[in-house]
Formats: C-alpha cells, structure tokens, sequence
C-alpha cells in the first residue's frame, strides 16, 4: 500500500482521501466567498460564537441583535433584566459556537463566515480517512471496501456542500464517527482490560462527551458504549474509564446550566420546543415554520422549555393514538429524501433559473447516492463477518436513530449515519456474488428478507414523500420556480 497515516496496528490509511475530499468542498467555500447566513440556526450560532469572541461569555440577542431579530419575531423580555451584552443562553449545546468562536477569534469579524467554511471543509475532508479507516474494522478481509467507502464520503453530494452551514453537523459528524473508531482502538494491542486500552476508552469518552456538547441527541449511545466496553472487551475497568471521561466533559455544563435554570437541567433547554413541533396538533412530526415559530416569543430558555413540555404533554394526552403515527411519520423524514436544502435556495432564487431537464438532473445528483446507500447498506450489514466492530455501529445506529422517533426528525438527521452506510453500501456490492450465491440455497433466501423489506419501505417512503410534495414540486419546475420564496 501506498505510504499514509497510521491507525491502529494494522491499518494505514492513504493520504488522497483527505487531500481530494479537501479539494472538492473547497470549490464551493471559495465560490461563495462573500456569501452571508439567512437561517436561524445559523444565526444563533453566530450570536453565541461572537459573544465568545468578544469574552462576553455564552450569550445571544445582544443590543443590536435583538433590535433585528423583533423586526420579525415579537420576543417579549418580560419582567427579566436586559442585559444589552445579551442574555446567558442555554437553548444550544456549547460545543459549535465554542468551536465557531475560536475561529473567529483568530480570523477577525470581516470574513468569519469564509474562515469558518474553510475550517468546516477541513472538517468534512475528514470524513473520507476515517471512513475509511471504519471499513478496515468492519471488513478486514476487503481492503477494496474501504477504499470504495472512502470515495463515496469524498464524493457525497450533500456532505460536498454541508461546510457552507454554520450547522452543528459539521463538526457532530467528525466527533461521533471518531468516537466510534476510538471504541474500536481501545481493543488493540494490549488486553481490554490494561492500561493502554483504558487509555483509548477515556480518549473516546472524552470525544463523544464533546459530541454531545454538540448535538445532546447522541447521549442515549454513551450508556450503549459502556455495555459494549464491558460485554466486548470484557473490561469493567475500561466501560468505567470511559463514562468517567465524558462525565469530566459534560458534566460541568450540565451544572452551568442547572444553576441558570434554578432546577437540574441538562446539556441543552430544547427538549421542549423540540417535543411541541414534534406532537403539535397540527404537526406531521418534522420541522414546520408556522408551528416553530410559537414559542420563540418567549425569551426565557427555562420558561420556553417548561411550556413546550407542558403543552407536548397535553397534545399526547389529548390524542395518545396518534403517538404511533407520529412514529411511523418521524421515522419516514428521518429517512426522507435529501431535497430540502435544493428545494429552498433554488426556490429562493440563490441559484437563478434553471430549465426543468437541467433541474431535474441536478435533483438526481443530489437525491439519488441516497438512495443507493440507504437501499443496500442493509444488504452489506448482513452481509458483512460478525464482529465487534458490526455490533457497536449497530448499537450507535440504533441509540442514534430512537430519539430521533420519539422527539422531532428531519432528513438532514440522517447525515450523520452515511459514513457508517457508505461502508455497508459499499460490502454490498463488493459481496454480491456471495448474497446472490446464498439466494441459490434451499431457504437462503429467508435470510435476505429483512434487507429486502426495508428496502421496499424506504421506496414506499419515498413515493409518498414525492406525492406528497407533487404540487409544490410542479411549481418548483415551472416558469418561475425559482422566485417562489417558500419558508424554509
């Protein structure tokens, strides 16, 4: 093999990955180097990453921010002091805006938004190595599939595209699949249960805490990982070391927002907002603009939170049987098609007219390495040797995914599993010969029905998504489809 870097005792990994990864998400940073930010999130982040910067602390709707954000949304203050610094918030996670902010600390204010696009495509060029890498664990006996997996992650349409978003998943997608690596690294070498292994099961917790300073929807997997650590790499010791590390990173945030909420809190005050737009009486169980923008005229993250749970809590108890469907509903956005992005800043005129077949192609390019992926990676995870290393990404995918279902999901939730469906995808058609050998045998064929069945559902899924959608889509296609100027 070519010279690269090193993980593990056996794995090296070639440097072109990162290095074309790199190449292809710097096209559109550079493209768009004068582009601002028209998103909420985006520019949440942005206030809480600026106040950082200027020591203010972790702060949002500072003076000069809040007079523009009442331009368009009622926020009462209440009977609460206003500091014009802006108020110690507690809605988000810390770790992106931290990450936002030393940018922005070395790059000055005047082309933040360029220096953190550029960071984030170093961030996303990442993917591919450590993908990669991932291949080797699951498949060792098939270099080929993680060379095929590293090229699908450096080529992914979204993920090209992903660093233009001040959006938390660029540097969630990083932390979470390097924990996950990290797992598998504390049981090389030396015993589980040495020193050495508890070494890299503290380096993983100390990572996926991070990651869940970033998006809190991946902590149900830190408990998954300590039953993994124990029944794995029989190694008490080692699960112990691991929890103890993510509680040193957590933890104290957890008390910092505790202490401004005047009750036990947790990483983020968002589970309510999140629980009213997921059970809304008029929700579908996704992101809907009418219905988000009810709570956020309440300034107080605590008061917003309560009154999200308190009112989720009384659309279930309203109507408990439509939880089910609610389930059913979320689990389909979750894996939904990847057109939302494309449809809003086509839509929006950011990308000018294009004619319908032109359209129609982009569309493709955009929806449809998803729908490979999703189609066959259940095939290659059947396919794939039993190991260690299979039932962690199965135990993360499904500790991932469940909240997901309980809370809100949308299709970009799903961007986090595609490395982990790059490489499944990827054993799929490099194994074909064997499933299709295995389909020849007396009864062989039960063993791909589940594959095949979710399959089907996902392409279920997404004709009714696309019937759904019809009408908007048919407008998105004409004359002026793209000075249509939706809501995101």
């Amino acid at each position: 093999m070519k010279p690269g870097w090193r993980f593990g005792v056996e794995i090296k990994i070639p440097k072109r990955f990162f290095f074309v990864a790199l190449a292809i998400r710097l096209i559109p940073v550079v493209l768009s180097f004068s582009l601002g930010i028209g998103l909420d999130d985006m520019f949440q982040y942005d206030m809480l990453a600026r106040s950082l910067a200027a020591g203010n602390g972790f702060r949002w709707y500072s003076q000069p921010d809040l007079t523009l954000i009442r331009q368009y949304i009622p926020i009462d203050l209440g009977s609460a002091a206003y500091d014009p610094r802006g108020v110690e918030a507690a809605f988000r996670g810390p770790m992106y805006p931290i990450f936002l902010a030393a940018i922005y600390f070395f790059s000055g204010m005047t082309h933040r938004f360029f220096a953190a696009r550029f960071a984030q495509a170093v961030l996303g060029a990442m993917l591919a190595p450590i993908t990669f890498t991932l291949a080797r664990r699951l498949d060792p006996e098939r270099e080929k599939t993680a060379h095929v997996a590293a090229w699908i992650v450096a080529l992914y349409p979204m993920l090209i595209l992903y660093p233009l978003a001040l959006a938390t998943e660029n540097l969630f997608f990083v932390l979470t699949l390097g924990g996950v690596l990290l797992l598998l690294r504390g049981t090389d070498g030396e015993k589980p249960g040495g020193i050495k292994a508890a070494a890299w099961f503290a380096l993983a917790g100390a990572v996926l805490g991070l990651a869940v300073l970033t998006r809190s929807v991946i902590a149900l997997f830190l408990p998954a990982a300590m039953y993994w650590i124990w029944r794995n790499a029989k190694s008490v010791r080692g699960a112990l070391v691991f929890a103890g590390a993510a509680a040193v990173v957590v933890c104290p945030w957890v008390v910092r927002n505790s202490i401004l909420a005047g009750r036990p809190e947790s990483v983020e005050e968002s589970l309510g907002y999140n629980l009213y737009m997921g059970y809304h009486p008029q929700s579908s169980g996704t992101f809907q603009f009418g219905i988000s923008l009810d709570l956020l005229t309440i300034f107080s993250d605590t008061e917003r939170d309560q009154v999200g749970i308190q009112k989720a809590e009384g659309f279930i108890r309203e109507n408990p049987g439509r939880v089910p469907y609610l389930i059913v509903r979320k689990a389909g956005y979750f894996f939904g098609l990847e057109k939302r992005a494309l449809v809003y800043f086509y839509s929006n005129d950011f990308l000018g007219y294009i004619p319908a077949p032109a359209l129609l192609a982009l569309a493709a390019v955009f929806l449809l390495p998803f729908v490979l992926l999703a189609t066959s990676a259940g095939f290659g995870a059947l396919a794939l040797p039993r190991s260690d290393a299979k039932t962690l990404v199965l135990l993360f995918g499904l500790a991932y995914i469940t909240p997901h279902l309980l809370i809100l999901a949308e299709d970009r939730f799903h961007m986090t599993l595609i490395p982990f469906l790059a490489v499944m995808a990827a054993a799929a058609v490099l194994r074909r010969r064997e499933i299709l050998a295995s389909l020849r045998l007396p009864g062989g064929g039960w063993k791909w029905l589940l594959p095949a069945v979710v399959a089907l559902l996902l392409l279920a899924n997404w004709g009714f998504e696309l019937w759904s959608d019809a009408p908007r889509l048919a407008v998105l296609f004409g004359p002026n489809g793209n000075t249509v100027y939706p809501p995101y």
